[in-house]
């Protein structure tokens, strides 16, 4: 057998594995399944190239390999899971950049055969045009992913986007310089130059695309650069000549164009107005003042007890204040102690609770909490009605019923979860202060709500000891 057949053979088994692994991500009871066939399939397409490919030197590839390894290392003990979205964010750009740099290097050293074509002549030449794209997702991906970081981080200068007149204007010019570029590259093939100010084009696309993004839109952010990073990725395949990162990027890309399409839908948005950047962050329409107003009542753990001592149906809704807090292990237990007690008990998961997709699925699989009591959004607003206490740990915009009453909302139209149709409401939180969005929620004011403040841990672990008790 031709070592050409056995190299493509493995790519084959690969990409396979690959397949299997994002089936297995599916479902929490294959995911860690999954994501060994996925990193078993990478462990063989990486092996497969470094034997296939004329390598002159393994010393800078081992010395790579080695910084890489401690990196990843440190990150997987220091990151904490609150900081998962930003890691995300990052490791979208990075792969991003590493299109870009190693797309550009291929161009340097290309060498077009047959007569340099003169401008009258173009010619079409695949590998120029795959490195011209990869460099423009790649560009837009990496520039895109540090604005989406510094958002999740909440940096100061980029917690409020920096809006200026005829942005969308300049938006599109840019578009027509990237698309002049990607026209006239027959005229230059093997050009660094053009090359090299597409990419400083799409770079400066890829932040003003990505600034006017309101952090309530950032889970949908974040899968769109998903995607771009795959689709970057695929293209440098083109450029390498290697079928298996082709392949790779190319299930990377649809599956985060799949999971943007979902998240979407979750947000009420429509994808083309994610792709042209005009999820722009609003304002509310009333203070916090106007919500609030001295109609917020206070609660404690013990007055939580009594609420449970009587119900018979409780839900539990998780949000990004439960992360903060790391409360997932002690909302388990309070789960148990629910139970324990005759209290039928389920968590309600919007889908673009946290800060990325799936954030709350994650926390609470940690907690190995039973996959079947997580109901998604659809399945459990009809049953807020007949729901005696609903439990809200750090959750706001995904609440608020200002998605529905208010169009001038930065959130209007999302769809939310139907808390504040419950019997009782109680919301766990240390303030008043607002969610991602930035605006007040008048659930916390309503007449069947109370706000137990303080830390989503204690809390919990108090609420815990009062049940008991």
């Amino acid at each position: 057998m031709q070592q050409t057949t056995i190299i493509n053979l493995a790519y084959l088994l690969a990409a396979v594995l690959f397949i299997l692994g994002l089936k297995g991500l599916t479902h929490p009871r294959t995911a860690v399944r999954g994501n060994l066939l996925g990193a078993l399939g990478m462990l063989l397409a990486i092996v497969v190239t470094l034997l296939n490919q004329d390598i002159i030197g393994y010393e800078l590839i081992a010395i790579g390999l080695a910084i890489g390894v401690t990196i990843g290392a440190v990150l997987a003990v220091k990151i904490q899971m609150t900081a998962m979205p930003q890691l995300v964010a990052l490791f979208n750009g990075f792969g991003g950049g590493a299109s870009v740099l190693v797309a550009g290097a291929e161009l340097f050293i290309y060498q077009p055969e047959g007569p340099t074509p003169h401008w009258t002549t173009p010619v079409v030449d695949p590998l120029v045009i795959s490195a011209l794209l990869a460099g423009l997702i790649g560009a837009v991906t990496f520039w895109g992913s540090l604005v989406a970081f510094a958002k999740l981080q909440e940096f100061q200068a980029f917690r409020k986007p920096y809006l200026f007149p005829g942005r969308q204007v300049v938006n599109a010019l840019l578009a027509l310089v990237v698309l002049a570029m990607l026209v006239g590259a027959p005229f230059c093939p093997a050009d660094n130059a053009v090359y090299w100010l597409l990419v400083l084009v799409a770079s400066v696309l890829g932040v003003l695309l990505v600034n006017p993004i309101g952090g309530a839109d950032m889970p949908v952010v974040i899968a769109l650069l998903n995607s771009y990073s795959g689709l970057a990725a695929s293209a440098t395949g083109f450029v390498l000549g290697n079928t298996v990162l082709i392949i790779a990027g190319s299930l990377v890309g649809a599956s985060g164009l799949i999971l943007t399409n979902i998240m979407c839908k979750a947000m009420n948005r429509s994808l083309a107005h994610v792709l042209f950047g005009v999820l722009e962050a609003g304002e509310g329409s009333a203070t916090a003042d106007e919500v609030y107003g001295g109609r917020v009542k206070a609660t404690s753990a013990e007055e939580v007890a009594m609420l449970f001592e009587s119900a018979r149906r409780a839900v539990i809704v998780p949000g990004y204040g439960m992360a903060v807090a790391q409360a997932q292990h002690i909302v388990r237990e309070l789960m148990e102690v629910l139970q324990n007690k005759g209290i039928e008990v389920e968590f309600a998961i919007h889908p673009v609770a946290g800060r990325m997709p799936g954030h709350m699925n994650v926390l609470l699989a940690e907690a190995e909490v039973p996959y079947e009591q997580l109901k998604e959004m659809d399945a459990i607003n009809p049953t807020f009605p007949q729901t005696d206490v609903v439990l809200v740990i750090g959750a706001n915009d995904v609440v608020n019923p200002v998605a529905r009453t208010d169009p001038k909302s930065p959130i209007a139209g999302m769809p939310i979860l139907d808390v504040d149709k419950a019997r009782t409401v109680v919301v766990v939180k240390r303030s008043l202060s607002p969610g991602f969005a930035g605006i007040p929620n008048p659930l916390f004011a309503a007449d069947n709500c109370l706000m137990f403040f303080g830390d989503g841990k204690k809390a919990m672990m108090d609420l815990v000891a009062a049940l008991k008790a």
